[in-house]
């Protein structure tokens, strides 16, 4: 069976790891300690997870089995589980981890915890989302980061003399070469496979832009939507326009326009209109949604048009996380402890007198009766930003009704009619 260009390269020691200068110490010091941690090593695709893992096992010359969580099943683990009471400190490296569903993760709890096997876990995914904590917290989390272009291309050149990889047959200039580590964006194993895919098309034994270009539509994005990728996406966009860059907002909105998929899309703009922008400016909820219907009706290309004039006006509107902070101290609170509500707010209050119920009709004195329970009446839940002439009504408003004395009865209302 042909091996790729991918895995004909692979590295079987630690010192031929491109890039992860920051895991070197610490994984040096497994192999002259002999020891390997259990670890999750997580990030973007080709940043040589599985190729870190196989140089510890290769290195320590030390047995292993290797398991892929989409396809493994129960009896594949229980025998694994076996193995490892009859030999303990066996190393499981399990591709994918963040597959294995909750249940099966915690299988491997009590193992891990005692020593009997050493987990290595390989995942594209953030393990603070896809790993159970019981389990996270038990293992090292080793971030594998995605490699800059410099570093592509100097493997690139490696590959293109290995006598594993192409053993100098082909050419290729500097300029194609970078420009097939801009197409990787940071993944060193599809770098390999477009440099293949060169040696392919080659014309005259020479791998040209030109004959890549025309199969290589647009840039490996790190945005796939099963992966961590699309989110950090957002992230970036939603803090852009929180942060009022208009310049980045537009390069994050166009690599999600790149990723297309409006309906994630349409979810962060409703999500940033009301988070960030808030009473601010409340027109801009409209806006956005009136955005998202003209996109929808239109669809791609032209939706990048009407896209663009929304997110360019949020980032460029006033900003006020007045709701957001006011909510989440509310939420905060009742966490922490949650009082009983007035008898007269409930809505069929027993044995009250008359005198003491909520009155329907006493419209003028609504705005004196306390609403908050005694133990928290003087909390502030809502602090108004100054941040347009809209919210500085709001805090006019709010200004007045704090002067107002509120009372946890309606007798004395009652009494003057």
């Amino acid at each position: 069976m042909r091996e790729t260009l991918a895995v004909k390269m692979r590295p079987t020691k630690l010192d031929a790891i491109i890039g992860q200068e920051h895991l070197k110490p610490i994984l040096h010091k497994m192999v002259s300690n002999k020891e390997i941690l259990s670890t999750i090593f997580f990030g973007p695709s080709g940043t040589g997870k599985t190729t870190i893992a196989n140089c510890l096992v290769n290195e320590l010359q030390l047995p292993y089995r290797a398991i892929n969580a989409t396809t493994t099943n129960k009896k594949e683990l229980d025998l694994i589980f076996e193995e490892a009471g009859y030999y303990p400190g066996n190393i499981v490296i399990v591709d994918e981890i963040h597959r294995l569903n909750k249940d099966k993760q915690d299988l491997f709890l009590s193992f891990v915890e005692d020593s009997k096997l050493i987990l290595i876990g390989l995942t594209t995914q953030n393990p603070y989302f896809s790993i159970n904590p019981s389990l996270r917290s038990r293992v090292l989390l080793l971030e594998c980061k995605a490699l800059n272009n410099q570093q592509i291309v100097s493997y690139l050149k490696t590959a293109m003399s290995d006598p594993n990889g192409l053993d100098n047959k082909y050419k290729i200039s500097d300029t194609t070469l970078e420009f097939i580590a801009q197409k990787a964006n940071g993944d060193l194993r599809l770098a390999l496979n477009f440099l293949e895919m060169g040696s392919l098309l080659a014309e005259k034994d020479e791998i040209t832009i030109a004959s890549l270009a025309a199969n290589l539509s647009q840039s490996a994005l790190i945005n796939d939507k099963d992966g961590d990728g699309i989110y950090d996406l957002m992230s970036a966009f939603q803090k852009s326009i929180r942060g009022s860059d208009v310049q980045a907002a537009l390069y994050y909105l166009a690599l999600l326009i790149s990723a297309n998929d409006l309906d994630a899309l349409e979810r962060r703009l409703i999500v940033t209109a009301y988070e960030d922008i808030g009473l601010a400016n409340p027109q801009a909820v409209q806006k956005v949604l009136n955005a998202i219907n003209c996109a929808r009706l239109v669809g791609f290309p032209e939706a990048r048009i009407i896209l663009a004039n929304v997110v360019i006006e949020l980032a460029l509107s006033p900003k006020s996380k007045s709701a957001i902070q006011a909510i989440d101290k509310a939420l905060a609170q009742v966490e922490k402890q949650a009082y009983p509500m007035p008898p007269y707010l409930k809505l069929t209050p027993v044995n009250m007198k008359e005198e003491e119920k909520y009155d329907y009709g006493g419209v003028a004195y609504w705005n004196q009766i306390q609403y908050l329970p005694d133990e928290i009446k003087d909390l502030e839940f809502y602090q108004p930003w100054d941040s347009s002439n809209y919210e500085r009504i709001l805090k006019e408003n709010y200004e007045k009704a704090k002067k107002i004395k509120r009372v946890n009865s309606f007798k004395p209302f009652k009494k003057a009619k």
